[in-house]
């Protein structure tokens, strides 16, 4: 198992789990197998060319975009299992976080995955699977609509699962890093990618911000002196999953980088 850490500004990263198509087929869950077919059904749905059916895709796609991408992060970090568990304690299967060296430092990295892996995030989506959970009876009359069918319900199954994926991939997360199983390797092809996709900013002035960012520990330090900025565009997500040769991450950078982007834009003017 891969995992990837892809800064998409100076302060915030993507995090990116990769897994061979071996563990795939051998591991594979009654939640997966509902998962999968959901995503034919969504897949058919799209390519329809009007209809509600249509519609709500378009409603839906809109809504993934605002998901948050640290959510996305953990979805795609399997659940642990009593085999995987046993497999990566007995070093069976090796797990590795690999990153862009020169633009984002080790300590960087391991503080990122504690915040993703630490209690209050599990706590976080405990509440809101639960808070989903609530939700679905109350919103059984919307199933009276003839044609119709019930979205808010299936909207609310939706956000459950999601958020139990998301538990599920702290609670791996927080395991790896308590039993020391990430290997950390600097990437060369992430180094690579990087120099293609970066902004107009020079690997120079990224490494001095990297160690701008490592000061943030101390009282005196604010952002206004080293405020926050972009290095990816969402073009470069597709540089990224090419140099990588995992399609799929394109779109999970392109994700990133939106929001990423639109909350930078946001405090900006706020401070105006």
């Amino acid at each position: 198992m891969r995992l990837f850490l892809l800064p998409i500004s100076t302060r915030q990263s993507l995090l990116y789990c990769h897994r061979l198509n071996r563990q795939l087929t051998r591991e594979t869950t009654w939640p997966d197998k509902i998962s999968t077919r959901a995503s034919n059904i969504w897949l058919s749905w799209e390519k329809k060319e009007s209809g509600w059916q249509k519609k709500v895709t378009e409603y839906g796609n809109k809504m993934f975009q605002r998901l948050p991408h640290e959510e996305w992060s953990l979805k795609s970090i399997p659940p642990m299992s009593a085999r995987r568990s046993r497999e990566e304690i007995e070093g069976k299967e090796e797990v590795r976080i690999e990153y862009p060296e020169e633009v984002l430092e080790e300590s960087r990295v391991l503080e990122t995955l504690r915040k993703l892996g630490a209690d209050e995030k599990q706590a976080f989506h405990l509440k809101w699977f639960l808070g989903s959970i609530v939700g679905m009876p109350l919103s059984a009359p919307v199933a009276l609509i003839p044609i119709i069918p019930n979205l808010p319900f299936f909207y609310l199954c939706f956000r459950a699962w999601s958020h139990w994926r998301a538990r599920s991939g702290s609670q791996h997360l927080e395991f790896l890093l308590k039993n020391n199983l990430l290997k950390l390797k600097p990437s060369s092809t992430l180094r690579t990618a990087y120099r293609q996709a970066t902004l107009d900013t020079s690997l120079q002035q990224l490494q001095e911000e990297a160690r701008s960012i490592s000061r943030s520990g101390d009282s005196k330090y604010t952002e206004e002196d080293s405020p926050e900025q972009m290095l990816l565009s969402k073009s470069s997500g597709k540089i990224v999953a090419e140099q990588l040769n995992i399609p799929a991450l394109a779109l999970e950078m392109e994700r990133a980088v939106w929001q990423i982007e639109r909350s930078i834009k946001a405090r900006r003017e706020l401070r105006k």
